[in-house]
């Protein structure tokens, strides 16, 4: 029998708190999963629900869940990707719980974590570690490849430096006796659509 329904939620059950509460977590946006397609078949004792749009980081419910949760409390969501964006968020919030004694169950990828680690568990959550800090690696040299690339193209500009007062009016000053843009710009350490901005601004 599969242990997966249409929706592709895994109808795996957290384990039971012996003392504490059972806490649902769920992210809903305008497309399936809704929330109530996300805990199937679990009846948790309090429910966060953020509204995500995948226009903002801000997930107000997340903040007040890992406020609230407390030793022997078991966590459920639905999947990593509830939660959070990437698996160093995941490992971090993963963290925060398990140190405070509560346990945090994934149905979809069939993981639960508590603050009495296995030798399977040590393993997932080091490697979960390794694979955030790859991330972080990734980020950086793409980042670090785009720079390049686009100071060879002339178009990388770094930080927009503000310029001062006195700075603006002699920027004006030569620009009107004939001095180019380009010239100024490289001088001030700016773009030349910074110039052409406080020219305009005269």
């Amino acid at each position: 029998m599969s242990d997966t329904t249409e929706f592709g939620v895994h109808n795996r059950k957290p384990p039971s708190p012996a003392i504490g509460e059972l806490i649902g977590y769920l992210r809903v946006g305008s497309q399936p999963p809704f929330a109530n397609e996300q805990l199937i078949g679990i009846e948790p004792d309090r429910v966060f629900v953020d509204e995500a749009d995948g226009k903002t980081h801000h997930r107000p419910a997340l903040d007040e869940l890992l406020e609230y949760a407390r030793a022997d409390d078991v966590v459920v969501v639905q999947s990593m990707d509830r939660i959070a964006k990437d698996i160093g968020q995941v490992s971090q919030i993963v963290e925060t719980l398990v140190k405070r004694g509560a346990t945090v169950s994934f149905l979809r990828e069939d993981l639960t974590f508590t603050n009495r680690q296995s030798e399977n568990q040590a393993i997932i959550m080091k490697a979960m570690q390794a694979f955030a800090e790859f991330e972080r690696a990734l980020r950086k040299e793409r980042q670090s490849e785009g720079i390049a690339l686009a100071k060879q193209r002339g178009v990388y500009t770094g930080r927009t430096r503000i310029l001062t007062q006195a700075q603006t009016t002699e920027i004006r000053r030569r620009a009107s006796g004939g001095e180019s843009k380009t010239s100024l710009a490289r001088e001030f350490g700016v773009n030349r659509s910074t110039i052409y901005e406080h020219l305009a601004s005269s």
